[in-house]
């Protein structure tokens, strides 16, 4: 029987992107646009179809409708809209408008106070419009604002308000697209990565939940042929019975505070609506690390995993990484009923290295 291809998405971060590049494009010309097209951090050219896209004055407002792939998610099908203005000096200043969300919280990528318009698609939304005031040489000023109609109404389905982003969703992505996780497709993805491991002779796999922590685990484990490493997605419980199955001997887990705070409380399926983090639960680990009652209570009451990492990390207590580590090894054996070698290694978003641990058997 042959294998149906999953349709890929595109992030609200490259639907913006593209929105603007046509709201420029038109405030240049004086043309409406009807299509647009973007390179993707993943490294790739889209041509994106533009809704509609209207110039008044001084100003142009494109629309591109996000589309989710085979995986849609809560912002599948929102208009994501950017209006382009000349301003008098020669900045570009990007800031977000109806239905994008405000940083009322610390812990995260954006500062609070601004738009919560991550680094990534930030990055992207100006490089493509400096690239379009180049094309046209143009050094006239641009404000850029990023709106979306419904979004107040479609991040009541997202994790957004208990992160302290008010009014909207946030624009997000690494990568420009989406790729399917959550689908038998991607998990029989996994299972046929394990058995090419296999196959090629490798008893000890690296598996990690994304792109940026497998980059970080070719650079620790530099030895390992490429077919030794394993992008699971949310998949942990699922990744790790495949290896146990298919007789691997050795399994290293590489991420980062996020997904791995998850797999550290017994959670196997990391998606970020699966399970909250348990703050509590890593209060515990840090009082264990030696922690002062303040920062502890610090960490009971942080906005993220990642801000936990990072309290941690400037108070110096690196024994909360080896435990923390050492909590998801246990998981981890716990899940396969041991017979494993499980190595848990954790980074930095930008690649610091924070801690390991090691266990070989099914005990805390």
């Amino acid at each position: 029987m042959g294998e149906t291809k999953l349709r890929e998405g595109y992030t609200t971060g490259a639907c913006a992107t593209a929105a603007t590049k046509a709201a420029l494009t038109a405030l240049i010309t004086g043309i409406p646009q009807t299509e647009t097209t973007i390179y993707l951090p993943v490294g790739r050219w889209v041509t994106f179809a533009v809704e509609r896209c209207e110039i008044v004055g001084n100003r142009a407002t494109a629309a591109v409708i996000k589309d989710g792939g085979d995986d849609p998610d809560a912002t599948h099908g929102a208009e994501i809209v950017s209006t382009v203005s000349w301003m008098e000096d020669h900045r570009i200043e990007l800031d977000g408008g109806e239905g994008v969300g405000r940083v009322t919280k610390p812990g995260l990528p954006v500062s609070v106070g601004e738009a919560a318009i991550n680094p990534v698609p930030r990055k992207m939304i100006i490089e493509a419009a400096r690239d379009v005031l180049q094309q046209y040489g143009r050094v006239g000023g641009i404000r850029i604002v990023i709106s979306v109609p419904k979004g107040e109404e479609i991040a009541k389905k997202t994790l957004n308000a208990r992160l302290g982003i008010i009014g909207g969703i946030s624009i997000l992505g690494t990568r420009g697209i989406v790729v399917p996780f959550s689908t038998s497709a991607y998990r029989a993805s996994i299972v046929r990565a394990i058995q090419v491991a296999k196959a090629t002779g490798c008893h000890h796999v690296v598996i990690t939940t994304g792109g940026r922590s497998e980059k970080y685990a070719m650079k620790q484990y530099p030895y390992l042929p490429e077919e030794a490493f394993i992008e699971m997605g949310d998949f942990v419980g699922f990744t790790l019975k495949q290896c146990k199955r298919q007789g691997i001997k050795t399994v290293s887990m590489v991420g980062m505070m996020g997904k791995f705070s998850k797999i550290a409380q017994g959670v196997m399926m990391v998606h970020s609506k699966s399970a909250p983090v348990d703050f509590h639960f890593l209060a515990s680990i840090a009082q264990a690390s030696g922690a002062s009652p303040e920062l502890v209570r610090s960490i009971q009451e942080a906005n993220t995993a990642s801000q936990v990492g990072d309290l941690m990390y400037e108070a110096a207590h690196m024994s909360f990484f080896e435990k923390l580590c050492e909590h998801c090894c246990a998981s981890a054996l716990r899940e396969v009923g041991g017979g494993l070698v499980v190595e848990t290694s954790l980074y930095t978003m930008s690649g610091q290295f924070l801690g390991k641990a090691v266990q070989a058997d099914a005990t805390d």
